[in-house]
């Protein structure tokens, strides 16, 4: 019985005409027949009425309701479910939404509030979600309806309340793939907010997705596409080679499809966790690939230091008729400034206007300032800072600095500092940059006055940390960690790296320590930072023809640079180091980044 009504379903001519509508005036007939043939009274009719018409006009949408006798929950569930997803038309879902709280018989249910949820995650309307959820609480009996559970976990993870979300997930009795989906891509999207990963926070709530997934795969709950997307970006942040190729081998082990979505999400991973070369196997057997495709693996290219492949498949897209995005331009002049390829890069820029007719954004200006700063062209690189049509924010500023500390050039290193001041006086990496600069070139009163000013402002150094993969487990190293059940092996290897290290020469830069100690403790200050735990503790645990890779919360400082170049030349081992800023393929004593970071 239950096929045959659903063959008149689709196959009742007044339905149809509603789906063929195309304009209001298309509408309006297809309204005019509803009536005629007496079906304006039926639920049903008016249910596909009211969600055709709020496609073409709220204001008819509206007059229709109006006109109804007594509606039904359903109906202002339709209504309100059509208006909440459009940004202009939220406020007219919840004054329908308050006319049911008036209503003397009529209550909201569990159809009302995943709608409303949703509208809230437009902007402004954020704020009235936790209020929404307090009318969950009043309305509805738990355990609540899997649709309301998923839109509440949804609205908290938006809300910036990821703790929220996992109490409530925690108090769902067996989830189901959608929700532990949601909760996998709020726990990737949140750490992926902050592109280079910059606090342990960050870091930790990728591994809570990795966790996660393994509490779904207990179960027995089979990952779809949204999972696997959700896992392999959490594989990104964290730099986790062997879970990302794990997520990609269950892809093919289990015959799922591999398309472009997936694809391109793992040409990001391995591009990220400094795989290269499997991400450009990966993207040429990829049958198909768009803007974002090319992108994903223009940015694998820039953020190895490979600006001329960069280019060149910058140039094959365009020649394949794809047009580049914001995202495109961004990554392609970030291939080129640390590629040292300014003429290019200042070309794309212009290009944007000229031949795509696209306006930058302040994070193309970044690429630009970055650009010439990096190329020694500080007094260009001012000038078109100061040039552009919005405020520089502190990101360009930074940039701005980081060049003249490069490049020596203490008056555009002070005037840089004065905004970074202005816009984030608590930041630490300013203070830190031109105080080391300070430093370079034997001005110590200015440095320890730069010092002194962090100390009055009360302005703490961001702590530093390291992630190493060990056979697919990651392990994490504050600077001065000791709280690894190995410590005592890795201080004692930590002593064997330094007694080598001085066989070839090394001299701590004991500048670059910001801490007021003596300078016989500065050489353990550095032996300890986060990176040469995890690099000695990766001598330690891997087998000796392992790369070691490692992901790095901050920019490497230059002793780090110095010495891990050495490392890779004393134990014969190749480093990978991903920090802040690019990539560092340490191999024979030699960088890949040609000491230009």
């Amino acid at each position: 019985m239950k096929i045959k009504t659903r063959s008149l379903v689709s196959n009742d001519p007044i339905l149809q005409k509603l789906q063929k509508c195309y304009n209001l005036n298309t509408l309006k007939q297809a309204h005019a027949q509803v009536v005629a043939t007496g079906l304006s009274l039926q639920t049903y009719y008016l249910s596909h009425l009211l969600n055709t018409s709020s496609k073409f006009s709220s204001t008819y949408a509206i007059t229709i309701f109006n006109r109804i006798p007594s509606p039904t929950v359903f109906l202002y569930n339709t209504l309100i479910s059509s208006f909440s997803r459009h940004k202009d038309q939220i406020h007219l879902a919840f004054s329908l939404y308050n006319q049911i709280l008036v209503h003397k018989t009529l209550q909201p249910n569990s159809f009302t509030f995943p709608s409303l949820f949703k509208a809230c995650g437009f902007g402004s309307w954020l704020q009235y979600g936790p209020s929404l959820h307090a009318h969950v609480l009043k309305f509805l009996q738990p355990p609540y309806d899997h649709f309301v559970n998923n839109s509440l976990l949804k609205f908290y993870a938006e809300y910036g309340k990821l703790c929220v979300s996992r109490y409530l997930f925690n108090q769902i009795n067996e989830p189901d793939l959608v929700i532990w989906n949601t909760m996998l891509a709020a726990y990737a999207k949140s750490a992926s907010h902050v592109s280079d990963s910059t606090s342990l926070q960050d870091a930790d709530m990728s591994l809570e997705a990795l966790y996660l997934f393994r509490g779904m795969q207990l179960s027995q709950r089979k990952p779809n596409e949204v999972t696997l997307i959700a896992l392999i970006t959490a594989c990104s942040n964290l730099g986790a080679l062997s879970q990302g190729a794990w997520a990609h081998g269950y892809v093919l082990r289990n015959n799922l499809e591999l398309n472009l979505v997936v694809g391109t999400t793992l040409v990001d991973m391995y591009s990220k966790c400094g795989s290269l070369n499997l991400a450009c196997q990966l993207f040429d057997q990829l049958t198909e690939r768009d803007t974002f495709c090319y992108t994903a693996m223009i940015g694998g290219f820039a953020i190895h230091g490979h600006g001329g492949q960069a280019l060149e498949l910058y140039r094959k897209m365009k020649l394949e008729g794809l047009v580049p995005s914001d995202a495109t331009i961004v990554v392609t002049m970030y291939a080129c400034s640390h590629g040292g390829l300014v003429e290019e890069g200042l070309a794309i820029f212009e290009s944007m206007k000229s031949v795509h007719g696209m306006e930058p954004n302040l994070q193309h200006y970044g690429c630009l300032i970055d650009l010439l700063g990096r190329a020694g062209r500080l007094k260009e690189a001012k000038e078109r800072l100061e040039a552009m049509p919005m405020k520089p924010n502190a990101i360009l500023w930074r940039s701005l600095l980081g060049a003249a500390k490069l490049h020596g050039n203490i008056e555009i290193g002070e005037t840089a500092l004065k905004h970074l001041i202005e816009l984030e006086p608590e930041t630490s990496g300013s203070y830190v940059l031109l105080s080391n600069m300070y430093a370079s070139i034997g001005q110590w009163n200015d440095m320890k006055r730069m010092r002194m000013k962090m100390k009055d402002r009360g302005v703490d150094k961001l702590p530093g940390f390291s992630l190493v993969d060990i056979n697919g487990a990651m392990h994490e190293f504050l600077t001065g960690d000791k709280a690894h059940p190995l410590s005592n092996e890795i201080y004692m290897k930590i002593g064997e790296i330094n007694r080598r290290l001085q066989e070839y020469g090394h001299k701590p830069r004991t500048s670059e320590v910001l801490f007021d100690v003596e300078e016989e403790d500065k050489e353990d200050v550095l032996s300890y930072h986060s990176e040469r735990l995890a690099i000695a503790f990766a001598l330690i645990a891997s087998p000796s023809s392992f790369p070691i890779r490692i992901i790095k919360n901050l920019r490497v400082c230059g002793d780090c640079h110095a010495i891990t170049k050495l490392i890779s030349v004393a134990y014969k081992r190749d480093i990978i180091v991903r920090d802040r800023n690019r990539f560092h393929h340490f191999k024979d004593g030699s960088c890949s980044c040609l000491d230009y970071w």
